[in-house]
């Protein structure tokens, strides 16, 4: 089957995603900048969320421009990550809500691991209907990226209950890790 309706489906629920997450955000009622202040946190958590969403679209995007056809399991495999994608706003809210502490820090890592191995799922599931001898299969190779930042995104939630912010620092690695578009699929296309 097409690829085109999922592609179409999983754009419009990370539009949504992003809308939620910003509908969120409540302006403060003083005109003066001082009442930013309180809103910090929640507009760090809302930027680094917005970056991870970002990089989702973008590597889910490259990931289906190199493939021809989707089949159920890649359907499932799909909806799987978006489930995960879709948690975001919640652990985004609540580790802004609460100055990054542990436990919502944590949260939010779990959150993204599992994001992370649903996408990896996921293209897996893709090599897995195109054979190995397929463009996708040729980009991907071993996905050490991918394999290392399911690695961090471990250690970030167990950091969490010793230091937030250094977890924080371990999620904000993997997304520098990742704000390059995913260059092994676009070098391959352009072959």
């Amino acid at each position: 089957m097409s690829k085109g309706r999922m592609e179409a489906f999983s754009d419009g629920v990370l539009a949504i995603i992003i809308t939620i997450m910003v509908l969120e955000l409540a302006a403060p009622h003083s005109a003066d900048l001082a009442a930013l202040i309180p809103l910090i946190p929640k507009l760090l958590s809302y930027a680094l969320s917005f970056v991870f969403l970002g990089i989702y679209w973008n590597n889910h995007h490259h990931l289906l421009q190199a493939v021809k056809q989707v089949d159920g399991r890649v359907l499932w495999a799909n909806l799987h990550l978006l489930f995960w994608l879709s948690l975001i706003p919640f652990a985004t809210g609540w580790m802004g809500e609460n100055d990054f502490a542990a436990w919502p820090v944590a949260l939010y890592g779990v959150i993204l691991l599992l994001a992370g191995v649903a996408y990896y799922t996921l293209a897996q599931v893709l090599v897995a209907l195109h054979g190995q001898e397929s463009l996708l299969a040729t980009a991907l190779g071993g996905d050490f990226k991918g394999q290392i930042s399911i690695v961090i995104y471990a250690v970030a939630i167990l950091l969490a209950f010793v230091n937030s912010w250094m977890a924080c620092a371990l999620y904000v690695l993997v997304a520098v890790m990742w704000l390059v578009p995913d260059s092994r699929i676009e070098k391959v296309l352009a072959r």
